[in-house]
């Protein structure tokens, strides 16, 4: 458990870069995401939790 704190502050940390650097990119990105069906947004958050749970795997 001793891995969790210091990977939630690097999900901060890189959730972070993209309001900090381009607020309005940023603004326009959140705009057409909320707009997508409900089920593509699954489906990508869906591929985006195997990839880091498998990156996890790998690299621990």
């Amino acid at each position: 458990m001793s891995w969790f704190i210091p990977a939630l502050a690097m999900v901060l940390i890189i959730e972070g870069i993209g309001p900090l650097l381009f607020p309005n990119k940023w603004r326009n990105y959140l705009l057409q995401i909320s707009q997508q069906p409900s089920n593509q947004l699954r489906q990508i958050g869906g591929v985006l939790v195997i990839f880091g749970t498998l990156l996890l795997l790998f690299f621990s």
